[in-house]
């Protein structure tokens, strides 16, 4: 369970713009957010998997340091600009162009190609291969696992610096493509969200992506919502999507499987 994820993401946000701003280019800016994700993923994974530390301790640890080096880092790199400094993020790809609703649908960045493509191959590498059989294992019964002379160690390891990989990419989305600069606060509780999501995906990829459809569907509805003029306070719109995604959370977690060795730590006798 990584409670890092949301400064991993800040983290990646800031290193991936930073990269891009100094460079001029958008793939380094992703390649440099992926590199500082894996680092922070191996941190959660020394005080984790080999210390042995509460994991919802270390993981607000992890949020509360990536997110003070981010602030740190953007203030060293930048000061303090009366505006933000921008970039050119990606453009977004044209697909169908010519057909109205499907081709609107279908416009999206990259990265948002990219990590509707990756549902598939995480699943497949969860459940069809042998690398995923071992992650499954130490996360259901690493005593068992360590007996048919699985690494532990090793796998645990490898999935937090995996995973941290990604959770940077996904920080530096919102720089990369949605908005073009950096402000404090720009993950605005989304590594939460993915927490939850998660949750109410039992772990499985592919409930993963519908959930996040819904959440980023509310996400863009709340906005269309205030375009109207409906004469309602904006903050009660901007919660919205995180409402349903409490909501759904109530509701899934009555059934939740969760992983039976989630949150303990493993320890060769």
């Amino acid at each position: 369970m990584n409670l890092g994820i949301e400064g991993i993401m800040l983290l990646g946000a800031l290193v991936g713009f930073a990269t891009t701003y100094q460079t001029g280019s958008l793939w380094l800016g992703v390649l440099a957010a992926c590199l500082v994700g894996i680092l922070a993923g191996l941190l959660m994974a020394l005080m984790t998997v080999f210390i042995g530390v509460n994991q919802h301790v270390s993981g607000l640890g992890v949020t509360l340091f990536c997110t003070g080096l981010a602030y740190y880092a953007f203030r060293v790199i930048f000061g303090t600009p009366a505006n933000p400094p921008q970039i050119q993020p990606f453009a977004q790809v044209e697909v169908l162009s010519g057909v109205s609703i499907l081709g609107t649908i279908l416009r999206q960045y990259p990265l948002t190609y990219y990590a509707i493509l990756l549902v598939p191959i995480v699943w497949w590498v969860l459940y069809r291969t042998s690398f995923g059989l071992k992650i499954r294992a130490v996360g259901e019964n690493p005593e068992a696992a360590d007996a048919a002379g699985i690494n532990v160690y090793g796998v645990r390891t490898v999935a937090l610096m995996i995973s941290g990989g990604f959770m940077g990419i996904g920080g530096a989305f919102i720089t990369l493509s949605a908005l073009g600069f950096f402000t404090f606060d720009i993950i605005a509780g989304r590594g939460w969200v993915c927490i939850a999501l998660v949750i109410f995906a039992n772990w499985n990829p592919i409930r993963v992506l519908w959930g996040s459809f819904i959440f980023g569907g509310v996400s863009s509805l709340q906005l269309r919502l205030q375009l109207t003029g409906i004469n309602f306070p904006y903050e009660a719109f901007l919660v919205l999507p995180y409402i349903v995604t409490i909501i759904a959370l109530t509701i899934a977690n009555r059934n939740a499987a969760y992983p039976a060795a989630l949150l303990k730590p493993y320890k060769r006798e």
